[in-house]
C-alpha cells in the first residue's frame, strides 16, 4: 500500500510559496521505499561527496528529511536525501542523541530541469521498534533565503518571538505505523542496531 503526504507549510505554519514537496512511502524488499518529487531550487549548490554515498552535515544543503519515531522512548530514525544524490542516516535515542552516522543506504536522485526526484530503499534494521509517529521536512535556500518547511509544523499559536526551526521537536509528529502500508498483520523485523537501547 502507498502512504503519500505533501509538505504544505513552513516549519512556523506559514503556506509554502512553490508547488508542494511530495513523499511517498510504500513496501520495498527488507525496507521501506521512499519515493520524493520536488521542485529543483539548486540553493545551496552541490555537496561535494559523490552522489549515492553518505556525506555529514547534509542538512546544510538542499535536502529533503523523513524522521521515523517510537514516542514512548524517543528513539528514532533520522533520513536525509539530497538532490544531487548523497544521503545521511542517523539512528538516535533520545533528541538529538545520535549513536550511529552516515549508515549505507540504495538511493538514486535524478534532476530534470526545475525539478528533481529521488528513491530510497530503508532497510528494516534502521527503525526503532514500534514506530508510531513521523514528520518529514524540506530544506533549501541561503543565507536570509534559507527556507525550512514541515509536514507537521509547529502550530502558529505555540510559536515564540525569536524561536528557530526545530525538526527535533519530537511533540509535533504526526501518528505514522508502518502496518498502515505493510498490511495489519506485518511484523517488523528485529534489529540488532537497536538491542540495548530504551
Amino acid at each position: 500500500m502507498l502512504s503519500e503526504f505533501e509538505i504544505l507549510h513552513t516549519w512556523d505554519s506559514s503556506p509554502v510559496n512553490h508547488d508542494p514537496i511530495r513523499i511517498v512511502f510504500s513496501p520495498g524488499v527488507e525496507g521501506l521505499k521512499m519515493q520524493v518529487s520536488s521542485p529543483f531550487f539548486n540553493d545551496p549548490k552541490a555537496p561535494t561527496g559523490p552522489p549515492g554515498q553518505p556525506f555529514p552535515g547534509l542538512w546544510d544543503y538542499e535536502v529533503v528529511e523523513s524522521f521515523f519515531l517510537d514516542s514512548t522512548t524517543d528513539n528514532y530514525l533520522e533520513v536525509e536525501v539530497c538532490p544531487h544524490g548523497q544521503h545521511l542516516i542517523l539512528l538516535l535515542s533520545g533528541v538529538r542523541q545520535a549513536f550511529q552516522q552516515q549508515l549505507p543506504m540504495v538511493f538514486n536522485a535524478t534532476i530534470a530541469g526545475d525539478r528533481w526526484t529521488g528513491e530510497a530503499l530503508l532497510p528494516w534494521i534502521y527503525f526503532p521498534p514500534n514506530v508510531n509517529k513521523m514528520n518529514t521536512y524540506a530544506i533549501h535556500g541561503s543565507g536570509e533565503k534559507r527556507t525550512y518547511e514541515a509536514l507537521y509544523p509547529i502550530p502558529e499559536d505555540e510559536i515564540i518571538e525569536e524561536q528557530k526551526p526545530n525538526f527535533h521537536a519530537l511533540k509535533y509528529f504526526g501518528d505514522f505505523h508502518l502496518q498502515s502500508i505493510m498490511g495489519d498483520g506485518w511484523e517488523q523485523p528485529e534489529s540488532d542496531l537497536w538491542k540495548g537501547k530504551p
